[in-house]
């Protein structure tokens, strides 16, 4: 009588559990050393329980050239699957760009006037309509770019007139001051360029009338002749000279 088949899943009980991984542990790596041995394999076999034990084992000299020598096959083999890959995606993109560039030369040969024999009246129609949206846009933008440039021109003049207000207004006020200062310094010195209001000042300042009697007559007055028989009369009534002796 054979042996019932065994349904491979989790053990539940923790007892059995741990009987059945040292029982089969061991075959394993009875089969392991087996197949090193028979096969002239080189053969590494590592085992981590469920509570962290390790258990292992290696035909050669160390596990450690075991696992270099793995890597090492290991990273070539991914290293030439990606290579194939980026190859290949490369190789299509390659291909897609070439055909777009044949289209790019093509259309630009169509709209300059050349190779337009093959086409149809569709695509001659598609073309010139191409050119006529191109000519809109050049001209939008054009366009945009001188209203720019305008917008740009009167900001700047708009900022040399306040410049230059500012400037004649300073200029202004400097030469109030210039003038002021030299009208004082020379009414201060008495020069040559003495305002009228300045030299009326320092005539009233220093030249001020006397008080006389209106009776005192200084200096020559003309006599009539009748005045001056008079005086003869009066000096020889009175003995007293006439004004004019």
């Amino acid at each position: 009588m054979g042996r019932g088949k065994i349904e491979i899943k989790k053990i539940e009980n923790t007892t059995n559990r741990q009987v059945t991984f040292c029982k089969r542990r061991n075959g394993l790596l009875k089969k392991a050393y087996e197949l090193s041995v028979l096969c002239d394999a080189e053969v590494a076999l590592i085992i981590f329980s469920n509570l962290g034990r390790l258990s292992e084992f290696c035909s050669s000299s160390s596990m450690m050239k075991t696992l270099e020598r793995y890597q090492k096959c290991s990273y070539n083999a991914s290293e030439e699957i990606v290579t194939s890959k980026e190859s290949e995606n490369s190789y299509h993109e390659y291909l897609k760009l070439k055909t777009r560039a044949e289209f790019l030369q093509r259309s630009q040969r169509n709209l300059l006037g050349e190779d337009l024999g093959p086409l149809s009246t569709k695509e001659l129609e598609q073309i010139e309509h191409q050119l006529e949206t191109s000519l809109k846009q050049i001209r939008s933008t054009k366009t945009q770019l001188m209203l720019d440039e305008l917008s740009d021109l009167k900001g700047k003049e708009q900022m040399l007139q306040e410049a230059n207000r500012e400037l004649r207004r300073k200029l202004q006020e400097a030469g109030v001051e210039n003038a002021l200062r030299l009208s004082w310094e020379n009414c201060r010195n008495g020069g040559p360029d003495v305002p009228s209001d300045c030299q009326t000042d320092q005539s009233e300042r220093f030249f001020q009338p006397l008080a006389c009697d209106s009776s005192l007559q200084i200096g020559y007055h003309p006599i009539s002749v009748d005045q001056l028989n008079n005086g003869v009369t009066s000096q020889n009534g009175d003995g007293y000279a006439p004004a004019w002796m």
